[in-house]
């Protein structure tokens, strides 16, 4: 029943790690005409593209995302391994090609994700994993009869609901019940989901009664495991933690049901670097490497094939944000930079109070600096990007960037207060392209039907 999605892995398709796959924003370099030094993404001035795109904009280096692909694939290579990236920590379908063309797999949480996996290519929806709490039973139906690689399913009546569509469908689903190992991973409390007192996952207990019902269902396959800690961790002993235990489990389902669990689903999770004075922020090699230790480490013995979901690590650092200052501005002691982006372009520093570091897209060796609120127009106090940052003393009409925006930048972006969403351009080498052109104020009003 399971054996055609054995031995899926897409490893040989990875392109190999030749660089430790920095940032890719950096200053040129050789002689400054002016003294002032450009701000590149790979080889193009990120001041020539706000000339032809303008402002708001998010700029990504392909370059960057086919390295940090690569790093995993030097760091599991030996052991059957698909890397299904994470398509909701940026869905642009030209990010989405260009993992496809490397042979990744996806992984999805919404029947829309679906839709742009199928876009992007047919045969790479054999390769999907389909997570989410709160699965509709269109969107299962959906997925059934796109015949993915695998169901993360989180919960009994979940369970019920897929077994009850498939035989419907007359499809056979193959099945891994995500688990809890209620392992505490040191991230935002927002981006956290290993514990019990989360509403993701079925606690370890209760697994073994969720297998059992599958086996006995003739629309159910339980071919696979699942586990995902949370978002963000910067050390790697929690995954090697948390797959012990889901070892554990495995070991108990083949020896004490006979199920064959052929994949375990180690989710994502695997933390950057927001700060560029951090120690080891320059080298995210290191950090692939010891996750993949921990979890070799931990999977010692699983003959079976290994599934990963990074997303945040493939494209954050890739992406950053450019917006133009309106005005500088004075209120009594705090010094303003009112930009023309805002959080619906960028919400991260207002949700998770997360530090984006911020660079001019020109420096000059003699800038002054000045301790200023980095700030949106949108009617929200709430609407920052940095708090009483020391920044060149930048004016109305200069341009800067916000790093690390490539993983849930544009992809939790929104309209509040009718703005449209920025434009998106993917660089590669010296050259670029648009890969999303802005919105208008007509596309905003094209859905709602006027009551005049």
């Amino acid at each position: 029943m399971s054996t055609s999605r054995k031995n899926v892995s897409r490893t040989k398709a990875f392109p190999s790690a030749n660089s430790v796959a920095t940032r890719p924003f950096v200053y040129s370099t050789g002689r400054a005409r002016n003294g002032v030094r450009d701000l590149l993404c790979d080889r193009v001035k990120l001041a020539r593209l706000v000339q032809e795109y303008g402002t708001p904009l998010y700029v990504y280096s392909a370059t960057n995302i086919r390295q940090r692909v690569g790093l995993f694939a030097e760091a599991f290579k030996g052991i059957p391994t698909t890397l299904c990236y994470s398509v909701k920590a940026n869905s642009n379908l030209s990010i989405l090609r260009l993992l496809n063309e490397m042979g990744t797999g996806f992984d999805i949480v919404s029947g829309g994700e679906l839709e742009r996996v199928r876009q992007v290519a047919r045969p790479a929806l054999r390769r999907v994993v389909f997570s989410g709490v709160g699965k509709t039973a269109g969107e299962i139906d959906a997925v059934l009869a796109a015949n993915i690689l695998l169901f993360n399913v989180e919960s009994a009546a979940e369970l019920d609901l897929l077994e009850q569509r498939a035989r419907h469908m007359r499809r056979v689903a193959p099945v891994a019940v995500r688990v809890n190992p209620d392992v505490f991973a040191e991230t935002h409390p927002y981006i956290s989901t290993g514990l019990r007192e989360h509403k993701f996952g079925v606690d370890m207990a209760s697994a073994s009664g969720l297998y059992r019902r599958a086996a006995r269902s003739k629309s159910l396959d339980p071919v696979g495991i699942s586990v995902h800690i949370g978002s963000q961790i910067r050390t790697a002993e929690p995954f090697g933690q948390a797959l012990r235990r889901v070892l554990e489990l495995v070991q108990e389902l083949r020896c004490g049901q006979g199920i064959d669990v052929q994949y375990i689903d180690a989710g994502g999770g695997v933390g950057i670097s927001y700060q560029l004075d951090e120690p080891g922020a320059s080298d995210p090699r290191s950090a692939v490497l010891a996750y993949a230790a921990a979890v070799r480490g931990a999977l010692t013995g699983f003959a079976g094939q290994l599934l990963l979901e990074p997303g945040r690590f493939v494209v954050a650092q890739a992406g950053a944000l450019i917006a133009q200052v309106l005005y500088r501005k004075q209120n009594g002691s705090k010094t303003f930079l009112v930009t023309d982006a805002a959080m619906n372009d960028l919400i991260r520093p207002a949700l998770y109070q997360a530090h984006h570091s911020i660079l001019p897209l020109r420096q000059s060796g003699g800038d002054q600096t000045s301790v200023v609120d980095v700030v949106g127009p949108v009617c929200e106090t709430g609407d920052f990007f940095a708090r009483d940052r020391e920044l060149p003393d930048l004016r109305a009409g200069d341009c800067l960037a916000l790093l690390d925006a490539g993983a849930y930048g544009m992809s939790l972006s929104s309209n509040y207060n009718s703005r449209p969403r920025a434009a998106e351009v993917l660089v590669e080498g010296a050259g670029h392209r648009l890969i999303r052109r802005r919105e208008t104020i007509r596309d905003l009003l094209a859905t709602e039907k006027s009551l005049l």
